[in-house]
């Protein structure tokens, strides 16, 4: 591998928000990015894909093998699921000392099994854990590493702009700090929405924001309502999937994830309302773009109504 990170190949395995998000960033620097993403091969989905990387200069290739053989630095940013899977793609082709990022939000026990597939295949398998929502600070976003060559790419990865550090050189501690804030984090989400919408089913909405400010008066809970709609209709897909890696943690501690199991099904919920359109044509500008989440909630609530 090239000691000057700048002139190493990166691989993104996952062309969504996360992948977009870092392509634009490392391609900024001069760098050299390809990528892969399942709906590549479907033409309904690969459009978008296609013009976005075609104007940022990423090039696409045919399968995760395929770009791994070719990279110095992986990065797989797809959803929770996939973790082991793309790991397992890309074990037969990483080549010796490159460096395999792990951005999922997938649950430790997951990472240890993706990270044990890379390792035996030479590859150096780092878990990370990104701490907060990427859009506002894009490739600077907080981001935890472990795992046996997590300082070995730290300071690496933050002369290309990132901002990581090191959680621990065990396998599991980065991704079970980032799994239990999300038992809080997601949960909060899934009721606000919960509560929000059913709040304004029966006309209480102002006085239950208002006790909330009371409450919680450093909150700002109308645009944080709002925020929290727009995301989980938009990304509610994959919030699910996290989540329900999120119940597999809390699983593997001894406990019964009660609450994070509700979560998962409430953001479910959302992401199969948005498949059907409930909330506008995905990929469109005017998509979960509202100002007001009572425009969201009476829509639920209209979807809802229509099922009585």
């Amino acid at each position: 591998m090239k000691t000057n990170p700048k002139q190493w190949r990166v691989g993104l395995v996952g062309y969504g928000e996360v992948g977009r998000i870092l392509a634009e960033d490392l391609r900024a620097q001069g760098m050299a990015v390809s990528a892969y993403d399942l709906k590549l091969v479907n033409a309904s989905t690969a459009g978008p894909l296609q013009t976005h990387a075609a104007q940022h200069g990423v090039g696409f290739l045919g399968s995760s093998g395929e770009l791994a053989a070719g990279a110095d630095l992986i990065i797989s940013a797809v959803t929770a699921s996939q973790t082991v899977r793309v790991a397992e793609a890309c074990a037969g082709s990483v080549q010796p000392g490159s460096f395999f990022l792990d951005f999922n939000s997938a649950s430790p026990g997951a990472k240890q099994r993706a990270a044990a597939l890379i390792d035996a295949a030479g590859g150096r398998y780092v878990e990370g854990a990104v701490m907060t929502s990427i859009p506002p600070y894009r490739i600077k976003v907080p981001l935890l590493l472990g795992g046996a060559h997590a300082n070995a790419l730290c300071t690496l990865l933050n002369t290309l702009g990132f901002a990581s550090k090191v959680a621990s050189d065990t396998l599991g501690v980065a991704s079970a700090t980032k799994m239990c804030r999300s038992v809080m984090i997601k949960g909060l989400e899934a009721m606000v929405i919960e509560s929000f919408t059913t709040a304004r089913h029966y006309g209480v909405e102002d006085a239950v924001v208002a006790s909330l400010y009371e409450t919680f008066p450093g909150i700002g809970w109308e645009k944080q309502a709002a925020y929290f709609f727009q995301r989980v209709i938009e990304h509610g897909r994959r919030r699910s999937e996290e989540v329900r890696e999120v119940a597999e943690t809390v699983r593997d501690a001894g406990l019964t994830p009660w609450s994070a199991s509700g979560t998962a099904e409430r953001q479910a919920w959302v992401a199969d309302l948005a498949d059907s359109g409930v909330f506008g044509t995905k990929g469109t500008p005017e998509f979960a773009r509202s100002t007001d989440w009572r425009v969201e909630a009476d829509r639920m609530l209209a979807q809802v109504n229509q099922k009585k």
